[in-house]
């Protein structure tokens, strides 16, 4: 890749422009490490970019970027600029082109992210200190700290994101400017924010991700009800690692540890979020802690941070469901042969099975559950799949239900009843349904 990145560059230094490498892929490198993707800044303008290469495409013309295709790969090509007048702190208002590397690199966000390298010899252009703060392992912001969050809100996020992502720490001015800063991220877009999360969420380690938004002051704002898992006590039979938020870290450390690349971000979210209907559903007797219904109410946490952090429909559905069933472990060993093969076959269930996995480690740390649904699922290969549900929400919806809390109930013990052989036709479940529930629809107009 590297060479072929090269490539890019000696074709716009042969038309006379200057180019070469910037930002994470140079910082990389210093590191020892491959770079997933290389991005190129040149004094070429767009339109001369354009002429030079074959197949191009606009991201951010008006930004002076532009995307080149060369040899089954692509590559950022970026003219260099300055940006001034973030009225909204989100964007710059006018953007305009910079007559050297330099001045680009210094309206850029953090020190390990403005260095340059030329492909050809190898030397590196450092205008702002990025290569001693490698050495340091510090996420600085280039110039003020202040200023560079005030352009762009969620250069906050991203501060946390390299910081956790890279194993640096994010140096003292930065860090304070962070926290004195911090409500201004809610002015950022919720994709924005989402997307930086679930980078945080799937990154190489996740628990530091959520220990720096915790300190920088991020987390209370973006997610309190995550927040508010600070000092819920647990039993401490089940739970000898302590409180409902150290239970999380460790399940996001243990996640963020497993091979095989990032984890799936549905995954991700759903290690955070299981066990967010604690804070709200914790009672204690004198038999001990409990948390009665926390799935439930996770669950309608959960879809309200996903609501409000503008997930697809697809996602909120996988990640609903992960929650809601992550208790149902619990009895498997006792399930009906039916009912149990049901279950093992349930959409997504290798998630639901890991979610299960690392909710354990985190724990006790018993593994006897997974490892009887890993027996059991290999007992099942190429066997027939269960059946299809009897009922489903349209069948309700023609017999006069709406959906809420209700519905989903019905759904639910119909699907149940079917597994354990009670109900046999959709003819025997619509009639159960009608005796047991009937009275309960609304009525027209209502």
């Amino acid at each position: 890749m590297f060479q072929k990145a090269a490539k890019v560059v000696r074709r716009l230094r042969n038309a006379g422009f200057e180019a070469c490498f910037v930002g994470g892929s140079v910082r990389d490198l210093l590191r020892g490490i491959e770079p997933r993707e290389y991005d190129i800044v040149t004094s070429a303008k767009p339109e001369q970019v354009r002429r030079l290469f074959p197949r191009t495409y606009a991201v951010g013309e008006s930004f002076g970027v532009i995307i080149v295709m060369e040899e089954g790969e692509k590559y950022e090509v970026a003219t260099f600029r300055t940006e001034e007048d973030y009225a909204d702190g989100r964007r710059p208002g006018r953007v305009e082109l910079a007559a050297s590397a330099e001045e680009d690199v210094k309206r850029r966000d953090f020190t390990v992210n403005g260095l340059l390298m030329d492909p050809e010899s190898g030397r590196i252009l450092d205008f702002v200190g990025g290569r001693e703060d490698i050495e340091k392992k510090l996420i600085r912001t280039i110039g003020d700290p202040d200023a560079r969050f005030s352009e762009d809100h969620l250069r906050m996020l991203r501060a946390v994101r390299f910081a956790a992502n890279l194993g640096f720490e994010i140096e003292p001015g930065t860090m304070g400017s962070i926290r004195g800063k911090a409500p201004s991220i809610l002015r950022i877009s919720a994709e924005r924010i989402r997307e930086e999360l679930t980078k945080i969420l799937t990154g190489c380690n996740a628990r530091r991700g959520m220990e720096l938004l915790d300190s920088s002051g991020l987390l209370k704002l973006l997610l309190p009800e995550v927040d508010s898992l600070h000092a819920v006590e647990q039993p401490p039979l089940f739970h000898p690692e302590g409180d409902v938020w150290e239970h999380t870290l460790k399940m996001l450390e243990i996640l963020s540890a497993g091979q095989g690349g990032r984890p799936d971000p549905r995954l991700a979210w759903a290690a955070l979020l299981h066990d967010v209907g604690k804070a709200r559903s914790q009672s204690v007797d004198d038999r001990g802690i409990h948390f009665y219904g926390h799935a439930a109410e996770g669950r309608s946490i959960a879809a309200d941070i996903m609501m409000r952090l503008r997930f697809s429909n697809s996602d909120k559905q996988t990640v609903d469901s992960l929650i809601r069933h992550h208790m149902d472990f619990i009895n498997v060993n006792r399930m009906r042969p039916v009912k149990l093969k049901r279950f093992l076959s349930m959409p997504d269930f290798n998630l639901h099975l890991e979610l299960h996995r690392l909710d354990s480690l985190a724990g006790s740390g018993d593994l006897s559950t997974y490892e009887f649904c890993r027996e059991k699922l290999a007992q099942m290969e190429g066997a027939e799949p269960p059946p299809p549900p009897l009922i489903n929400g349209n069948d309700l919806i023609e017999a006069g239900f709406s959906p809420g809390p209700l519905f989903s109930r019905i759904l639910i013990e119909v699907d149940d009843l079917q597994a354990e052989g009670e109900l046999a036709s959709r003819e025997e479940a619509l009639e159960l349904v009608l005796k047991k529930w009937g009275g309960e629809r609304k009525a027209p107009g209502r």
